[in-house]
C-alpha cells in the first residue's frame, strides 16, 4: 500500500487533510457528461482512494450533471469521520453537453442546494466560487463581490463550513477576503503553466491552501522530452514526477489528480512517495519557469 502521509499534510480551513488528495471529474462520462460506462468501476475508485488514506476529495454537481455526487454518495455514504468534500459552483450543463456559467445569487444558492442534496449532507465543507467565462479556462479581471456574498450568506446559514475560489485573480482573491475568509484556491497551475507562481507564494503566507487544477496538463500537455529524461533518471513515470514537482513546489499546494481507474490512481498516489532532491526541482522548474507569463501577485 502506498504511504500517502509521506507528502504531509496541510490545514484545509478547520480541517487538516493529506496533500494528496482526489479530484472525482473523471468519474462522469466522455467529456465529463452523463455516466460513466463502468459505474462500479468508479464506485471502486473512490473506495481505494479513501482506503489509501485520502480524505480530501475534491467534486462538483455540474459535473455529469449531477453524476459524481451521486458516485460519491453511493461509495462513500456514511461518510468516513475526517472526510473533508470540496465541491465548486457557477457552472451548469446544458443538454448538448456545453458548460454554460450560472453565476448570479440565485444560480449559485441552487448550485449549493444541488449538491447537498445529492451529496446527502446537511453542510458542504468547502465551496469553491468557479468564475466561468465563455469557453476560457484562464482567469479574467472583474469584481466578483457580488456572486461571493452570495456564497457568504449561505455560510452565515450554516449550510457551508468554508469558502474557497477558483479560476480567480489575485486581485479578486483580495476582493473576496474584504468579505468573507478564503481558505483555499483552485487555479490551473502545473509544471509548464506557471502563471499563478506569485499568487502561490502569496496564498503560502496566509497559509491558504492552494490546489491546481489540471495538475497534468489537462488539455494541454505537461510532457516533453526534458520531463521524460529525468523520468527516467529517478525511476518514475512523468506524470509521476510533475506530480512530485509540485508537492515539492510549495507546501501549500494540495494535489487532486482524477482518474476512473484504480491502477492509475495508485501510480498517482505513489507520487507521494517520491522524493526529489533539490537539483532536480530546480531543474523541473526550469522546463517551465518561461512558458507562461507569470501573474501579479498583487
Amino acid at each position: 500500500m502506498v504511504d500517502i502521509s509521506k507528502a504531509g499534510s496541510f490545514q484545509l480551513g478547520s480541517r487538516t487533510v493529506t496533500r494528496m488528495g482526489y479530484g472525482a471529474m473523471q468519474l462522469a462520462g466522455p467529456g465529463v457528461f452523463g455516466p460513466p460506462k463502468d459505474r462500479k468501476a468508479a464506485v471502486a475508485v473512490l473506495r481505494e482512494a479513501i482506503a489509501a488514506g485520502v480524505n480530501h476529495v475534491d467534486t462538483s454537481d455540474f459535473y455529469g450533471p449531477h453524476v459524481t455526487n451521486q458516485i460519491i454518495r453511493e461509495a462513500l455514504h456514511p461518510y468516513p469521520d475526517g472526510l473533508v468534500i470540496v465541491t465548486k459552483v457557477g457552472a451548469f450543463r446544458g443538454d448538448d453537453a456545453s458548460w454554460v456559467p450560472a453565476q448570479t445569487p440565485a444560480d449559485l444558492t441552487r448550485a449549493v442546494h444541488d449538491n447537498l442534496r445529492n451529496l446527502e449532507i446537511d453542510v458542504i465543507d468547502v465551496v469553491n466560487l468557479r468564475i466561468v467565462g465563455h469557453g476560457s479556462q484562464s482567469p479574467t479581471e472583474g469584481s466578483i463581490a457580488e456572486r461571493f456574498e452570495a456564497l457568504a450568506e449561505l455560510q452565515r446559514q450554516g449550510l457551508i463550513r468554508h469558502l474557497g475560489l477558483s479560476n480567480v485573480t489575485a486581485a479578486q482573491v483580495a476582493e473576496a477576503q474584504r468579505i468573507a475568509p478564503v481558505v483555499c484556491v483552485q487555479n490551473q497551475y502545473n509544471l509548464v503553466q506557471r502563471g499563478d507562481d506569485a499568487l502561490v507564494d502569496t496564498l503560502g503566507k496566509q497559509q491558504i491552501a492552494f490546489v491546481p487544477f489540471f495538475p497534468l496538463g489537462g488539455f494541454t500537455s505537461i510532457q516533453s522530452k526534458a520531463l521524460s529524461d529525468i523520468a527516467a533518471r529517478v525511476g518514475a513515470s512523468d506524470l509521476q514526477v510533475a506530480l512530485a514537482w509540485l508537492l515539492a513546489r510549495a507546501p501549500n499546494i494540495l494535489l487532486i489528480p482524477g482518474t476512473s481507474s484504480v491502477a492509475h490512481l495508485k501510480e498517482n498516489l505513489a507520487a507521494a512517495e517520491l522524493v526529489l532532491s533539490a537539483d532536480v526541482v530546480s531543474e523541473l522548474s526550469g522546463i517551465g519557469e518561461q512558458a507562461t507569463p507569470r501573474r501579479a501577485s498583487r
